[in-house]
């Protein structure tokens, strides 16, 4: 039989009862299957629901076949060894005794003697120079996850489970994912927002609120088919606007023609042309007939304006976000960093950098790229000030602002309109409302405590105080934006950057948001040995 996950009118509510799945079915064979959503929508749980983490409330999940989950982050015990990732700690003990001569006869005919061979050929295949017995708590997060994806390769499961696999890896470690999965000819689900991942994809399945739809192909296709939503949502609505029109201009024609007809019976009733019980019924009749009129011209406005509505919102939920800025006034040729010949690091003795030099001009855009461990995060520390250098002189030449993974700098206990107020503390309410009104914050929507807001909302938030006010800074620094962000998001970002004229320093591994911000220059970082 082959192999196949089949949801079947699944249901599933969170513990305090919202919804997130009703009468979702959807099923899956020998394929690679992208999962995309929103942050929030219920990715994650779609996995746990498929590989019995979790229940379905109603409904029936049937897997045909085995699978092997890779979780977002390996969890890591103080004695657990890369072998453990494997699920072959007996196994390797067996061999372990043979080899000193304490295993039985009956142990030795069922030893597995290219066990060892099998695990170093999987780890090699996704590009981790070390020992099998290494411990977790030796490895990077971004070597666990390559170790974790090797047991995977291991285990030849015929469905693979990966809930974003490509997280916090260098870009060799992501180059090693995508082309596992190009190469992967099982079943494969993979909740990811890396675009170039999706594009090895067969299908592209995305989650809303809504359900569930299923687009074949690669994110290429699944992009090109949302554009065609998006030119059909655009036609419905200017159908729809035409259609409300329609509904104003026929009932006032209408009501018009009635006015008249009323005059004329009036007219007659006041010469005597008619018997006043025959002008009494008449006037009781245009009545009752005047107020149908209206009532059904109502409603079918009414209908028309609700039509309108959802036309509207599908449009808006389909739009790709776009957004214009306050220019920086950065000249070309004015030096924005200056970095000479500076040795840094948290230890004299071990520098993470030593002897780098750089120099920005102008609104250039930088992509500071370089592996694990290269040095990234320290340079971004010597730019803002948190490290000091050992050698050398920085000088930051302009003002400027730092985003890092957490969006550090906004007060997580004061709304997005109060965080924005305190770094542009020249904006007037009009103006602090209409800056994030542009970053889709609009009314209440901009009274939220930051410290409630999703990973893409706050940086959303992030990119509006900084980058939304009268005097946006000369030079963006961002550290790794797009991890944990969904797609949405990751647009958004995207369309601020694009719509700022100021230089740009990324440190970032995803190589589609580079290109999407138009990168001019990049700085490679090697490891100092």
């Amino acid at each position: 039989m082959p192999a196949s996950i089949t949801l079947s009118d699944l249901s599933w509510s969170t513990p305090d009862g919202r919804p997130l799945f009703t009468d979702l079915s959807l099923s899956f064979g020998a394929e690679r299957a992208g999962l995309v959503g929103r942050n929030g929508v219920g990715k994650t749980t779609l996995l746990k629901l498929i590989t019995g983490e979790l229940a379905p409330h109603s409904g029936t999940v049937s897997v045909s076949g085995n699978l092997h989950v890779l979780h977002q982050s390996v969890q890591v015990s103080p004695e657990a060894t890369i072998a453990d990732l494997f699920g072959v700690r007996d196994a390797l003990a067996l061999l372990g005794r043979a080899e000193k001569g304490e295993a039985t006869a009956e142990e030795l005919t069922s030893a597995d003697w290219t066990l060892e061979t099998r695990m170093a050929s999987a780890l090699a295949r996704i590009g981790l120079d070390a020992e099998i017995h290494t411990p977790l708590l030796a490895l990077s997060g971004g070597q666990r996850t390559r170790a974790a994806l090797a047991a995977a390769i291991f285990a030849e499961p015929q469905f693979l489970i990966l809930d974003e696999p490509t997280n916090n890896l260098d870009r060799g470690g992501r180059r090693a994912v995508i082309d596992l999965l190009a190469d992967w000819c099982s079943g494969a689900i993979v909740v990811s927002h890396d675009r170039e991942l999706l594009e090895t994809m067969d299908a592209i399945i995305e989650l809303t609120t809504l359900g569930a739809s299923r687009y074949g192909g690669n994110w290429s296709a699944y992009r090109k088919r949302k554009a065609l939503e998006l030119a059909a949502a655009e036609h419905d609505l200017a159908e729809t606007q035409k259609r409300v029109t329609e509904v104003i201009r026929s009932a006032q024609e209408r009501a018009e023609r009635k006015a008249r007809r009323d005059s004329v019976g009036r007219k007659k009733a006041a010469k005597g042309d008619m018997p006043r019980i025959v002008a009494g019924g008449l006037r009781r009749r245009a009545e009752n007939t005047s107020g149908d009129n209206a009532r059904l011209a109502e409603r079918r406005q009414d209908r028309a304006l609700e039509d309108v509505a959802a036309a509207r919102e599908k449009i808006e939920i389909l739009q790709p976000f776009s957004v214009k800025l306050p220019p920086t006034g950065l000249p070309a040729n004015k030096t924005v960093l200056w970095i000479d010949d500076i040795t840094t690091g948290y230890s004299q003795e071990q520098p993470v950098l030593r002897h780098l030099s750089l120099e920005i001009t102008g609104p250039e855009r930088l992509a500071v790229t370089g592996p694990n461990g290269s040095g990234k995060t320290t340079l971004l520390s010597l730019i803002t000030g948190a490290l000091q250098p050992f050698e050398g002189a920085v000088r930051v030449m302009v003002p400027f602002s730092m985003l890092d993974q957490r969006v550090s700098l906004l007060d997580t206990s004061l709304s997005i309109r109060d965080n924005f107020r305190l770094l542009n503390p020249d904006a007037d309410e009009n103006a602090c409302r209409a800056a994030l009104a542009r970053f889709m914050f609009r009314a209440d929507a901009a009274l939220q405590t930051t410290g409630s807001l999703s990973g893409g909302q706050l940086l959303r938030a992030g990119l509006a105080c900084v980058l939304g006010g009268p005097h946006p800074p000369s030079l963006l620094i961002l550290d790794e934006p797009t991890n944990h962000l969904d797609l949405d998001s990751i647009g958004t970002v995207e369309a601020g950057l694009r719509a700022y004229d100021g230089a740009l320093m990324v440190v970032s591994h995803d190589e589609m948001f580079l290109e999407a911000i138009g990168i001019t220059r990049r700085f490679e970082l090697t490891p100092v040995t």
